[in-house]
């Protein structure tokens, strides 16, 4: 059954295509495409071992339509092949196709280490795209440079899997190995990488295991058996099949399941070259409910996931969306996943930079948000303020929620930059979500495309997260520190709001002091060592927006003086401003 040599689906030869399908209540089973009229009489297929029907096809190559006719219980079904590379559509056929046929012209790369990745979520229809239909994998290719300059390294795209209809969030897969034809189809995604990878941008993909559909799945009940009119083989037919999503949770006890999922998390790496999975609310893969009903093959299946993909690419990244801040999915003996998305920062971060008061920030919060870590890792775990699940379905975007009404007023561009800059500075993977850095104000809706003239009318903000991520990644050599594993807070005044913490690697260090107080200070701090610690960035400066006031804050001497037993430096800083330094 897990003999790689013979895979399921279609598989394109010198002389033709074979073609395997995994039907075990059916008694006949034939493949039919363009190439035999459609006619199940033709080129019917073998019962092999395991249950795995099989048939030799000459002269059919790729690009050819074709569909499985299965003889069973409950009378002549066609069922798009499970394993189908492309489809016509969600409801069409399936396609042959050649995944040796692209030409990678020698794509080499290797995704960044985690404590090196930024990461940019991306959704392929709003990203770019036209009046009337959804954006496509070229259209992502022509913003490619403008990513690259922001500085990027990471883009993390939600599920291009074929999906019902055009448009999606991605989040309702109909058939997970097939690549969204609206979007352009398998050929344009590898475009897509090949030419992020050209840019020093690494692709991280998210996938949905979590329950499949649950509209327009060909693997309902593809061969006719099902107990409890659930769904049949691909998926569990008693409670367990529950989920928010619909009764679509698949079988992950079932050996060959199992398997499909695991090659379709190695298709990704291997035949797309992506760099890294982002397996969507893994709660929902160890849970039947949120609060209740473990399913321990849940957990194995996460870790077989973890292990195939780490043996496969050992530089790849493995991520979850858990948001149960539960270290067991991080952990060795847990999921084994590389990563999560951390609850733990995003929330109380948002409440922090949202608050209309400053009496309603709490700074012990901000605290534990920006120290928090698991296994004694400060990467195993992904931060940021606006993702897509933090920006729709009745939450909108940071600059919107500051202030609905004028969501690029002086209040909006302080609090969302400072809030950007907790996210750059902290301790973890930090991540932006698509227009965060010129101040979208849309609620995400995969119908309604960026304001991409934002990006021109607000290109200083855009300089400020140029600058805030030249230093996340050390890009100027001087600012390593921010990508270290250990925090140290430095200075936490709830009273005046003032936060200053540093992050070190090994003798570099930087550090960051976040003003979360309408008025602008002067205070004395503590700094990790004595000497001169030059300022390398101000939120607050004047270059970045007309509206900032440009505070006057400036490079410090830092000393130990009398009856104190650390080196301190007066610092000043502006309202809802920020500043890093390093020695």
């Amino acid at each position: 059954m897990n003999d790689p040599s013979r895979p399921l689906g279609a598989t394109v030869g010198p002389a033709g295509t074979t073609f395997r399908l995994w039907a075990p209540h059916a008694s006949a089973v034939a493949v039919i495409g363009d190439f035999n009229g459609w006619d199940a009489s033709v080129h019917p297929m073998a019962r092999g071992e395991g249950d795995i029907w099989e048939a030799v096809v000459e002269g059919v190559g790729a690009r050819a339509e074709y569909k499985y006719a299965l003889d069973t219980a409950v009378g002549r079904l066609q069922r798009i092949d499970p394993y189908a590379r492309a489809v016509t559509n969600s409801v069409g056929n399936g396609l042959v196709w050649d995944p040796e046929a692209f030409d990678w012209q020698g794509d080499d790369f290797r995704c960044p280490p985690a404590h090196q990745l930024v990461v940019y979520e991306t959704h392929i229809g709003s990203f770019v795209a036209s009046e009337g239909e959804p954006g496509d994998f070229s259209d992502v290719v022509g913003r490619l440079d403008y990513l690259h300059t922001l500085g990027v390294n990471a883009i993390e795209l939600m599920p291009v899997a074929e999906f019902a209809g055009d448009y999606s969030w991605g989040y309702n897969p109909a058939h997970i190995f097939a690549v969204e034809s609206s979007y352009g189809g398998p050929d344009a995604f590898k475009r897509l990488v090949r030419e992020a990878h050209r840019h020093g941008i690494a692709v991280i993909l998210d996938v949905v295991y979590n329950h499949l559909g649950p509209s327009d799945l060909s693997v309902w009940q593809l061969d006719g058996w099902s107990e409890n009119g659930k769904g049949g083989i691909y998926f569990y037919n008693d409670h367990r099949s529950s989920t928010p999503w619909g009764e679509t949770r698949p079988d992950y006890g079932r050996p060959e399941v199992r398997r499909f999922l695991v090659d379709n998390a190695l298709s990704w790496l291997r035949e797309f070259h992506v760099d890294g999975l982002r397996l969507d609310m893994t709660l929902y893969m160890r849970r039947i409910e949120a609060h209740g009903g473990d399913i321990d093959e849940g957990w194995s299946m996460m870790r077989e996931i973890a292990d195939a993909v780490r043996a496969e690419r050992p530089d790849a990244i493995t991520i979850a969306e858990d948001l149960q801040s539960d270290p067991a999915i991080t952990a060795s003996d847990g999921a084994r996943l590389q990563s999560q998305w951390d609850a733990r920062f995003v929330h109380p971060i948002r409440q922090a930079i949202i608050a209309m008061d400053d009496g309603a920030r709490s700074l012990p919060a901000v605290v534990a948000a920006v120290t928090a870590r698991d296994h004694d890792d400060a990467f195993t775990r992904v931060i940021y303020t606006e993702s897509h699940d933090e920006v729709a379905n009745g939450k909108a975007r940071v600059p919107s929620e500051i202030e609905p009404a004028n969501p690029t007023g002086w209040p909006a561009q302080k609090r969302a930059t400072l809030g950007a800059v907790l996210v750059l500075t902290s301790p973890g993977i930090p991540m932006l979500f698509q227009g965060q850095e010129f101040l979208e104000g849309e609620w995400f809706r995969d119908t309604v495309p960026l304001d991409w003239e934002r990006a021109e009318s607000l290109r200083d903000l855009v300089r400020l997260y140029r600058d805030l991520i030249e230093l996340r990644r050390n890009l100027g050599g001087d600012s390593a520190g921010l990508s270290g594993q250990r925090t140290d807070v430095l200075h936490a005044d709830d009273h005046t709001k003032l936060l200053a913490y540093a992050r070190v690697a090994d003798a570099d260090v930087a550090v960051v002091v976040a003003n979360l107080s309408v008025e602008p200070r002067r205070a004395r701090i503590r700094f990790p060592a004595a000497g001169a610690w030059r300022l390398r960035f101000n939120s607050d400066a004047g270059t970045y927006s007309a509206l900032f006031t440009d505070h006057p804050s400036a490079d410090v001497d830092a000393r130990v003086r009398k009856g104190q037993p650390h080196p301190q430096a007066e610092i000043t800083i502006g309202p809802y401003a920020a500043l890093v330094y390093t020695r």
